[in-house]
């Protein structure tokens, strides 16, 4: 037996509730890396490429909390 025959007759037993981890997981699999390097090498071309003065701006984890709403102790 072939390993995809393995894995739709494994999928006979997934419960319906959790249809939806192996969907995601298979969709993870195939998805096309190039397009998703593609992306992400736009978005940090795009970064280093922004002269906006905040750009490099930060915020502590605690005041992040604070906007938040998040009590960190």
């Amino acid at each position: 037996m072939s390993n995809k025959e393995q894995i739709i007759k494994l999928l006979d037993n997934v419960p319906d509730y959790k249809m939806g981890y192996v969907l995601a997981y298979l969709q993870g699999l195939t998805a096309d890396e190039e397009a998703d390097n593609i992306f992400c090498m736009k978005m940090m071309e795009d970064y280093n490429n922004d002269t906006s003065a905040d750009k490099t701006d930060g915020t502590s984890i605690e005041d992040f909390a604070k906007e938040l709403g998040v009590n960190l102790e």
